[in-house]
């Protein structure tokens, strides 16, 4: 017998919180997990070329890849942030309008981001650090991942956010989940079997277009069979302007953040490159091998933000700080547990990616240094997700404004200065610390001001 599919009243408001935070975070968590693999899936297949150049090509691509990533959340997270409290007042026509508004907007988005990324790659790729041994790589990556790719990576994105905010982090995670299942397979069939040598960077951007194409078609698909909570018409009217506001006040902070965040790592790769293709290419796998805990640690707190927005909606406090303390606790013994494993095994890890003598050497280098910041860089990202839970978008938007713009880009500089290649990869873990400090200061502050419950 069919297991009866639970409403977003039941999870958001009637289950445990345990119980709640597990049914939503278990399949975000999964899927940030896929995306993970599916992005290592890349570089690894790339890494059994034992072409440094190649890796280094594919791998300087990440900030712009993540780029899109931030559009989409745009207008997913805003959206996807306001939603549920929506449904809270039970106001699921314009929750309707919401959505719609925000899946127009990311699909007019996505292609205006392909059309310049096309007219402005060389400069993009330079400003990268792609250099003469890398940028016919890099290119032929951008040309299918990011050009003929951008919508349906973005709308992907938009997508799964939202699907979220209707309790349906299930389907998300199935979306996300089967394009990186997806891009596993491919990227060995068109790098080896269907492609001649010489194409494997070719192969691998053919193998992403197609995995992340099919995600967006899922994910499209369930909106149009599962309408139960907010029956989604595409050609909706805009949703009431103040509503249309709150996506921006939320959704814009957010990207700023992340848009902010790929801005450090240019910086990271074009510094890198300084020391010539090999420290690039170490860094590149590093930024990559790293991210286990930064993707659980998303996962955890993508997870959040509707459980939040919705008890914050009625002023259920109690409920809000429960949600606060569950995850906080879990991302917490993840970041160790994560910790743990990269300082004991750096070596068996980098060599996964690439077996070349001086990149292995430099990328385990790099790695126990990197991961030293995991606790910290989630508890960074814990607090900006609650204030997107909140709505107030602001606090996101000053928070990321310090620990980027104002911290970490800076030491990175400065760090270099006094520690050299290895200044880059510690200016991660004291510029966080600093905005630890600061936001739970703010956090407890803000605290203060709640009701008791």
């Amino acid at each position: 017998m069919m297991k009866k599919r639970l409403t977003s009243e039941e999870i958001f408001k009637t289950m445990t919180v345990p119980q709640a935070v597990r049914t939503m975070a278990v399949p975000a968590v999964m899927s940030q997990l896929i995306v993970l693999i599916y992005n290592l899936a890349d570089t690894y297949f790339i890494g059994q070329t034992n072409n440094p150049y190649m890796v280094a090509g594919v791998s300087l691509i990440l900030p712009l890849f993540n780029v899109s990533l931030a559009i989409g959340s745009m207008f997913g997270v805003g959206g996807g942030a306001l939603i549920p409290k929506l449904l809270a007042v039970d106001d699921r026509e314009e929750g309707s309008r919401v959505a719609a508004y925000c899946i127009r907007l990311g699909l007019l988005v996505a292609f205006a981001f392909s059309v310049l990324v096309l007219l402005f790659m060389r400069p993009l790729l330079s400003l990268l650090g792609a250099g003469p041994n890398t940028y016919a790589y890099s290119r032929t990556y951008v040309l299918m991942v990011l050009v003929a790719g951008g919508i349906p990576t973005i709308t992907a994105n938009v997508l799964s956010n939202l699907l979220r905010s209707l309790s349906l982090s299930r389907e998300a995670g199935i979306g996300v989940a089967l394009g990186g299942v997806l891009n596993i397979f491919l990227d060995p069939l068109f790098m080896f079997v269907l492609l001649p040598p010489g194409n494997e960077v070719l192969g691998v951007g053919i193998a992403t277009f197609l995995s992340n194409v099919v995600s967006c078609l899922y994910c499209l698909a369930v909106f149009c069979r599962r309408q139960r909570e907010i029956p989604v018409n595409f050609l909706a009217p805009s949703p009431e302007v103040q509503n249309r506001s709150l996506i921006f006040t939320v959704g814009i902070p957010g990207t700023v953040g992340a848009l902010l965040f790929d801005l450090d790592y240019m910086v990271l790769d074009k510094l890198a490159a300084g020391y010539g293709d090999i420290a690039l290419a170490a860094i590149g796998i590093v930024l990559k091998a790293e991210r286990f805990p930064q993707q659980v640690g998303i996962g955890l707190c993508q997870s959040m933000v509707p459980l939040v927005a919705y008890s914050w909606a009625l002023k259920d406090y109690k409920r809000v700080k429960e949600i606060m303390a569950c995850i906080l606790k879990t991302g917490a013994v993840i970041a160790v547990v994560s910790i743990v494993l990269y300082e004991l095994f750096p070596g068996q890890i980098i060599r996964f990616f690439i077996a070349e003598p001086e990149t292995l050497l430099i990328g385990t280098n790099f790695l126990r240094i990197r991961s030293m910041a995991a606790v910290i860089m989630f508890f960074c990202f814990f607090v900006v997700f609650l204030f997107q839970g909140f709505g107030i978008g602001k606090v996101s938007f000053w928070l990321a404004m310090l620990r980027w713009a104002v911290l970490n880009i800076p030491m990175l500089f400065i760090l270099r200065h006094f520690l050299g290649m290895y200044g880059l990869v510690w200016s991660q873990f004291i510029s966080d610390l600093t905005t630890v400090v600061i936001s739970y200061l703010y956090l407890w502050r803000y605290m203060k001001t709640w009701e008791a419950q």
